[in-house]
């Protein structure tokens, strides 16, 4: 299995359907569990995917209207039956606190675990105690306030095992000089450049309910995985536009300009029981990895670009 995936738990928009659930996404990212939108019946939805409560290490929501947050409340409960051992931060937008106190505190029961509330304020860097990456929060334009975010791990260097075994580096030597970032061997001075290139650090993004806007642009950028809702058709443009949504064509322009890899629609009207047309006015502008997403998939993040 792999370290990096996108476990989807449901893909309906405000209603759901025999087919789909409300929202739920669990972003694998080794030893992270980053659980977005947890909306009602997200609960049952880990057990059918095997997802456990321990497994959550992040709950990000990106705005409170129900379909994205209904099911925080069992989730919490079962942080806390399940006495999940670490910290669990909790993001949302700060104007929705009042949302998130009642979800929280919906009924009775015993708090076991320590949640850690994050409202947002204003977009930015967010605070993420020991995480290898980072994570912001970008505006998004939709009747209520809401944020979508973007995980970046940061760039990295690749050993390459023919420059070191031209140089007879082995074993410690070589862990020497990954802690030192030089050393004297064959003669001379080595230093990491020399036996390494450069790994780009991966880029994830999680775009939910908004209009067509710069923030939409700017989540996006250059990602390896993107998540973004397509709750219509193209030919539904002005019922987008009019409930603060995308259509897929929208979605997957900014893709192609953006740059992204692997692109993921999901957020789907119970108006459309088939997809088909979404596939359609998404192939127009992208070409890449497209996944409509169905209740349960794994979507790997794609492996590294070679630089």
């Amino acid at each position: 299995m792999s370290q990096r995936e996108l476990v989807v738990l449901g893909t309906a928009s405000q209603v759901p359907t025999r087919h789909r659930n409300h929202n739920g996404y669990l972003l694998r990212w080794d030893g992270e569990g980053l659980l977005f939108d947890p909306g009602e019946g997200t609960q049952r939805q880990m057990l059918h995917a095997g997802v456990t409560a321990t497994q959550i290490t992040r709950i990000a929501v990106t705005h409170f209207h129900g379909d994205h947050c209904l099911g925080l409340a069992g989730v919490i409960q079962r942080i806390n039956l399940d006495r999940v051992p670490h910290p669990v931060d909790v993001y949302f937008p700060a104007s929705g606190e009042v949302y998130f106190e009642r979800l929280r505190y919906a009924t009775a029961y015993h708090e076991t675990a320590v949640l850690r509330p994050r409202p947002i304020d204003d977009p930015g860097p967010l605070p993420a105690p020991g995480a290898r990456f980072a994570l912001d929060a970008v505006r998004l334009d939709h009747p209520v306030e809401s944020f979508g975010y973007r995980l970046s791990e940061p760039d990295g260097r690749r050993l390459v095992p023919e420059r070191l075994a031209a140089l007879g580096l082995s074993g410690p030597a070589v862990g020497r000089l990954q802690h030192e970032g030089a050393i004297e061997a064959a003669g001379r001075r080595v230093t990491l450049d020399e036996v390494s290139e450069a790994r780009p650090g991966q880029k994830f993004a999680f775009v939910m309910d908004t209009r067509l806007c710069e923030g939409v642009y700017e989540l996006a950028e250059g990602t390896d995985l993107l998540v973004v809702e397509a709750t219509f058709t193209d030919a539904d443009a002005r019922l987008a536009e009019e409930h603060g949504h995308l259509t897929a064509g929208q979605a997957a322009k900014v893709a192609a300009e953006a740059g992204a890899r692997t692109l993921v629609l999901t957020h789907f009207s119970q108006r459309y029981p088939d997809l088909g047309r979404h596939l359609a006015d998404a192939r127009k502008h992208f070409d890449g990895e497209l996944v409509l997403a169905a209740d349960f998939a794994r979507v790997p993040v794609p492996a590294r670009h070679r630089p």
